[in-house]
């Protein structure tokens, strides 16, 4: 295609065992647990999503589970993932994927990878009951200045000297889901601000050369209320270099059900619009395969609008729809109006949200056929796989 992106998907990496969820739920226990226990919260709906057989219930922090995802990722035209990164001021929480499965993988470079530090609590994801908020979790994604420091430097001497680390605009890539609330924490902007400098002086100090910063619209000034003026003003101050969308719930769509076409295709691409239009940095567009957060509440609770996870579900959410707002913004890159040089899937696997594009028994691989099929394959970086390409797990994997 005309002018074509790095095609990223976002990984969220809570499919292996970690210690912090242990002391929550139990040995061995991972968000897979979520998955099973998942049922219909009104007639047509479909729970619980079920991995493909040959896939199963994998754990990502094995390095062939990781094999087979990139090659699969990178067969279907997707160039990177970007990880949503835990740090907490106690220390790393899921890590282990991308240290013990991803990295030491024997395919490495068929797949390029980023950092999106995810700084916020971890708390709905538990899952949780309808009296909101769930039971206290004893740590906290809120940000001070050493946990900034200690945790970009962690990223520089793990993860970005890596030559397969992506980078946009010469720069390593890296990317702050609310960049507000590290602003607050941290103690303002003049602290922020000078926290990013002092990031940008360590990338340099490594030998990285440059670093792009890019900031989530998640986390921005409301900008629905104060205007893109007060967003570009905060862009501007904090110092990002760019701008991108992780994507979200149907807020105004529709419960318990909201139709894809009227989220994804008209409100959310209207979105892409605007930003892309009106934001003075560069903006990457999203698109998310469906939405579906049900999963993440407590199963024999009431399924009532209260709130994220208790959130419109998507139906209608077809491989032919997906493919439709792919094209929206495939075009947006061919017609030379988009200003961002990535495509943002979301996700590549947050099954308890219903957001992504690994194979499941409903729709197999369709999703990921309907990604090659209108952004095509890179020219360099990606190794062309053939159809023969292995798509399963050994039985000893799964």
């Amino acid at each position: 295609m005309k002018n074509r992106p790095v095609v990223s998907a976002y990984y969220f990496p809570n499919w292996h065992v970690d210690k912090r969820n242990e002391s929550l739920h139990g040995k061995d226990w991972t968000e897979w647990e979520v998955v099973k226990c998942a049922r219909p919260r009104f007639p047509g709906h479909v729970q619980p999503k079920i991995p493909v057989k040959e896939w199963g219930y994998a754990d990502e922090s094995r390095p062939d589970v990781m094999e087979l995802k990139t090659d699969t990722a990178a067969k279907y035209g997707i160039d990177a993932f970007i990880f949503d990164w835990y740090y907490f001021q106690s220390g790393p929480y899921r890590e282990r994927c991308l240290k013990e499965g991803f990295l030491p993988r024997s395919n490495r470079g068929n797949v390029k990878f980023a950092i999106m530090w995810a700084n916020h609590d971890p708390v709905l994801s538990h899952p949780c009951p309808w009296k909101k908020p769930a039971d206290h979790i004893p740590w906290t994604g809120a940000l001070n200045a050493e946990t900034f420091r200690e945790g970009t430097r962690r990223c520089i001497r793990r993860y970005m000297t890596q030559d397969d680390y992506l980078r946009i605009d010469d720069g390593v890539y890296f990317e702050i889901y609310r960049p507000e609330a590290f602003m607050i924490e941290v103690g303002g902007m003049d602290a922020a601000g000078k926290l990013v400098e002092g990031f940008r002086n360590d990338v340099e100090k490594a030998g990285l050369g440059k670093l792009t910063l890019c900031g989530n619209t998640a986390g921005m000034p409301p900008y629905w209320d104060l205007g893109i003026g007060k967003v570009n003003e905060f862009c501007r101050k904090l110092g990002l270099d760019m701008v991108s969308c992780y994507g979200g719930c149907p807020f105004k769509q529709g419960f318990p059900s909201a139709d894809y076409v009227e989220w994804q295709i008209k409100t959310c691409f209207g979105s892409n619009e605007m930003f892309t239009r009106e934001l003075d940095l560069p903006f990457n567009p999203y698109v998310q395969p469906g939405w579906d957060s049900s999963p993440r509440t407590v199963q024999s609770d009431m399924y009532e609008d209260i709130g994220y996870p208790f959130s419109g579900i998507v139906v209608n959410d077809t491989p032919e729809n997906y493919r439709k707002a792919l094209e929206l913004n495939r075009d947006l890159f061919e017609s030379g109006r988009a200003t961002g040089k990535i495509m943002n899937l979301s996700c590549w696997n947050e099954w308890t949200e219903g957001t992504y594009l690994e194979p499941d028994e409903q729709f197999g691989f369709s999703k990921l056929e309907a990604v090659r099929d209108v952004f095509g394959l890179a020219d360099k970086g990606n190794a062309r796989l053939s159809d023969e390409t292995h798509v399963t797990l050994k039985k000893s994997c799964i």
